[in-house]
C-alpha cells in the first residue's frame, strides 16, 4: 500500500490532502505540531475510509523537528512513496517590522524544511523507482513585494530545479501555486483583513486544490496553478515590470 506523509495536515489544505489521499486508498502519515488536533483527524479518517493513519508531531520551524520528520522519511521498511511539503504561514507585515524570529521561522517552514524533507526523501525514491514530491506553494511567487513571496518563488524554482534532476528515475516533482483558499490561514489578526478585502469569487475551496494538485501528480505536470482565474493573474504578472508587483500585500496563499 502505498503511503503518502504530508505535513502540516492538522487544518486546511494539508487536511484535505489527507482526506483525498486516504480515501484513493494511500496510507497516510500526518506531520503538525498538535497531537491532539492530528489524532482528532486521523480519528475521523480512519473511520471514514478504513485507511491507516500515522502521527507524527513536529515543529517544522526547529531543526529537532525536521529531523524527526527525515528519519520517517528514510525508514526503508514503510517507505514514503508521495511527500507532501504542504506547512507554512504568513506574517502580514514588511521585514522590518517584524522580529528576526519570527522571519527565521519563516525561513525555516517555507525553504528549509522543504529542501531537508525532500533531501531525505529522494535517495529511498530513486532506489525504489518511483515516488513524487509535491510543494504546495502560492500565486504569491508571482510577486516581489514581501519574504514570504520571495520563499514562495524558490520553492518554485526548487521544484523545477529538481524535476530537470530527477527526469528518467520514475520519480517526479511538482508545485502547485493556489490564490486565496477558504481555510484557517486568513484567521490571525494579520491576515484576517484579507477576507474582507477580497470578494467571494478570488477564494478558492480546500477540495478543488488539492484535486488539481494530486491530478498533477498522476500527470507529471512540474507546475500547475489550480484555477484559470488565478493562471491568468499569475502570467500577467510576469510580464509586469517588478516594480509593479512590489505592493505591500502578499499572503496570497490558503
Amino acid at each position: 500500500m502505498a503511503i503518502a506523509l504530508v505535513t502540516g495536515a492538522s487544518s486546511g489544505l494539508g487536511e484535505e490532502f489527507a482526506w483525498q489521499l486516504a480515501t484513493a486508498g494511500h496510507e497516510v502519515v500526518l506531520v503538525g505540531r498538535s497531537r491532539d488536533r492530528l489524532s482528532e483527524v486521523a480519528h475521523n479518517l480512519t473511520g471514514a475510509t478504513g485507511m491507516a493513519v500515522e502521527l507524527l508531531p513536529a515543529d517544522l520551524t526547529t531543526e529537532v523537528g525536521r529531523q524527526a520528520v527525515a528519519s520517517r522519511l528514510g525508514d526503508d521498511a514503510r517507505p514514503v512513496s508521495l511527500l507532501v511539503n504542504n506547512a507554512g504561514f504568513g506574517l502580514g507585515e514588511g521585514f522590518a517590522a517584524t522580529t528576526w524570529e519570527q522571519e527565521r521561522a519563516l525561513l525555516d517552514i517555507h525553504v528549509t524544511a522543504p529542501a531537508q524533507l525532500t533531501h531525505a526523501a529522494l535517495p529511498g525514491m530513486i532506489a525504489r523507482g518511483h515516488g513524487a514530491i509535491l510543494t504546495v506553494s502560492s500565486i504569491a511567487s508571482r510577486l516581489g513585494n514581501s519574504t514570504y513571496a520571495a520563499h514562495k518563488r524558490w520553492q518554485v524554482e526548487f521544484t523545477q530545479a529538481l524535476a530537470g534532476q530527477l527526469a528518467g528515475t520514475g520519480v517526479t516533482a511538482t508545485a502547485v501555486l493556489p490564490g486565496l483558499v477558504r481555510t484557517h490561514f486568513h484567521d490571525s489578526d494579520a491576515l484576517s483583513h484579507m477576507r474582507a478585502e477580497f470578494p467571494d469569487q478570488a477564494w478558492l475551496d480546500p477540495e478543488e486544490v488539492v484535486t488539481a494538485a494530486l491530478a498533477a501528480v498522476r500527470r507529471g505536470q512540474t507546475v500547475v496553478t489550480p484555477s484559470a482565474r488565478y493562471a491568468v493573474a499569475g502570467a500577467l504578472a510576469g510580464l509586469l515590470p517588478t516594480r509593479m508587483t512590489r505592493g505591500r500585500r502578499s499572503q496570497q496563499r490558503d
